[in-house]
């Protein structure tokens, strides 16, 4: 399975662009999800949300359409890790569950200035839930700091199957390009221009034959968060057609 979508889609730029000049703003993703088949939720990062707020977006999408949830800024910069148990059952009890079959993976995004410790990262795998009602839970972890380049690191991960989030960042923070779980997590944030810059054709052809390679043995998960100038959508969209079975 091969999922390409946009690091979410409440983008004021986007209107009269990528979305239609008109386009009632809760119908936007309605529309993304008529053009794409996922998108990763980024306001699970700054806030709880409702119940009713994934039960809306659930209703909006086809059935077949895939959420990926960012992990709680609170958990990942806030406690930095530390004593997560209390923080994800919040998390959890919030509504995202209630996505069913259309929940993804969790992305927990760490902040530049957590280094490396295996002691920490392990004991917050441990507290991570794996199955929900008879369903297997997904878990990515994005690390942007160059400790991470600790031998130790890329193991502990396969150990856990968490996956390594594969991260295009302009070389602005630490990048990695590895498979530590039972899936593949990307994340493209700009080619040359963190958040900002798109991607050429060159580019979209080299991320589509990785992605063509992996989806051989993984499920692939890719999202571009290149939204400041409306790359993204173009982005993905362009993506997509490249992987589009022949």
């Amino acid at each position: 399975m091969i999922r390409i979508g946009t690091s979410g889609w409440t983008y004021p730029p986007w209107r009269g662009v990528f979305y239609p000049k008109g386009l009632p703003h809760k119908r936007e993703l309605e529309h993304l999800a008529g053009e794409l088949d996922s998108v990763e939720v980024n306001g699970t990062f700054y806030a709880l949300q409702k119940p009713t707020s994934f039960q809306s977006w659930a209703a909006q999408t086809p059935d077949d359409f895939i959420f990926a949830i960012k992990g709680s800024r609170f958990i990942t910069h806030m406690k930095r890790l530390r004593d997560p148990h209390d923080a994800l059952t919040r998390f959890l009890d919030s509504g995202v569950l209630t996505l069913g079959t259309k929940l993804g993976p969790f992305l927990w995004q760490l902040p530049p200035t957590l280094q490396f410790d295996p002691g920490l990262l392990t004991a917050f795998f441990e507290a991570l839930p794996r199955v929900h009602e008879d369903r297997p839970l997904r878990h990515a972890l994005e690390v942007r700091h160059e400790s991470f380049r600790d031998r130790r690191f890329l193991p502990l991960l396969e150990e856990h199957g968490i996956a390594c989030v594969i991260a295009d960042t302009a070389h602005t923070f630490i990048e990695l390009e590895a498979v530590t779980a039972d899936f593949v997590y990307i994340r493209l944030h700009g080619e040359e221009e963190l958040y900002t810059s798109g991607y050429t054709d060159e580019s979209l052809d080299r991320w589509a034959t990785k992605i063509r390679a992996w989806s051989r043995t993984h499920d692939v998960y890719a999202y571009f968060d290149n939204d400041a100038k409306v790359m993204a959508p173009r982005d993905a969209k362009a993506l997509a057609a490249r992987l589009v079975p022949e």
